[in-house]
């Protein structure tokens, strides 16, 4: 047989062979497995910034000592909320940029210790937004944590005339930290989380162990918290404060409820919408022992949760911890 001959049947035999493997391909992997291989590698794909987070004064919020200092601003994911399959849950959180709102770099002092000024603006279309809606007695939420859950810090700036959101700060210590704006603008009135990450220099202390556990003691006052956290529908949380075993029932309204809760997804620390139930409190009035909350986890896994609460004018954080249940 000479070459010519050769290589035709040689073409032949590859024709046939990439024939078969399309007739198996077709019949192994459906039509809608492909369609949704090629869905997922479109634009609306998310990925989501380092994590971290910091602590230091404040308008007289609360929270465990700081971690991590520094300044300047880490990447975040553009394209707003992403959605987890599993529930339907809207991620929060892990992106600098939604609903064509941005996040401005994060300036905070550089070294450990070094008191100064953290500042950020909110600009849409490049130009800085100035009017937000009242949500929770606040225009906007300012929370910080350590990438590893420690420090965690809720507090409350201040905005300028041109925008700029600042107030006093210093780092306690090193480590990376997820600064959260958490507000919502009048022009949508729909609520927004961004966060940016920062970075600072230095040892960073060991990670503290982030086990389950539904109670914590603070100060005296210790909050048990009950219900199951899962990933169908509402989730029902009660969070009760007792001291010295006996039920706390001075408990003061505090951003427009009697506790407020925040929530974390353990590992990339997603942050979810929690919302106290009741209507909200009188000023002067005081409630408890117990303060009911109602959210939702976007994915199965283990949550750090963060419970505000306010007893004679002094306002104290629990750190609880909790796996879904589904």
């Amino acid at each position: 047989m000479n070459a010519p001959q050769r290589l035709g049947l040689y073409g032949g035999g590859l024709a046939a062979l990439f024939a078969v493997t399309f007739a198996v391909a077709g019949a192994v992997v459906p039509d809608g497995t492909v369609a949704a291989w090629s869905a997922a590698g479109g634009d609306g794909a998310q990925h989501a910034a380092p994590v971290g987070v910091g602590g230091g004064p404040d308008d007289g919020a609360h929270g465990g000592s700081g971690a991590g200092a520094g300044s300047g601003s880490g990447s975040g994911a553009h394209g707003g909320s992403d959605t987890d399959a599993h529930a339907g849950t809207p991620v929060r959180g892990l992106s600098l940029e939604q609903d064509g709102l941005l996040l401005g770099p994060v300036r905070a002092p550089d070294a450990v210790g070094e008191e100064g000024t953290l500042s950020f603006t909110v600009t849409a279309d490049g130009a800085a937004v100035t009017d937000f809606a009242t949500e929770h007695d606040k225009e906007l939420h300012l929370v910080v944590v350590r990438s590893d859950g420690a420090g965690f810090r809720h507090v409350h700036p201040t905005m300028a005339a041109d925008g700029t959101w600042s107030i006093p700060w210093a780092w306690d210590e090193a480590g990376s930290y997820r600064v959260y704006a958490d507000f919502v603008p009048a022009a949508t009135g729909e609520n927004v989380t961004l966060s940016r990450t920062v970075d600072v220099a230095g040892r960073v202390p060991a990670e503290p162990a982030t086990r389950v556990s539904a109670s914590d003691t603070v100060d005296g006052y210790t909050a048990t918290l009950t219900g199951d956290l899962g990933t169908e529908g509402d989730s029902v949380l009660t969070a009760r404060i007792t001291q010295d075993g006996e039920p706390v029932t001075g408990l003061e309204p505090y951003l427009g409820a009697y506790g407020h809760l925040v929530a974390l997804r353990a590992g990339d620390l997603a942050y979810l919408h929690v919302h106290p139930e009741g209507a909200e409190p009188a000023p002067g009035s005081v409630s408890g022992p117990d303060v009911t909350f109602v959210t939702s986890a976007p994915t199965p896994g283990r949550y750090l949760l963060y419970l505000d609460f306010k007893v004679d004018g002094v306002v104290r954080t629990a750190h609880l911890v909790l796996d879904t249940t589904d």
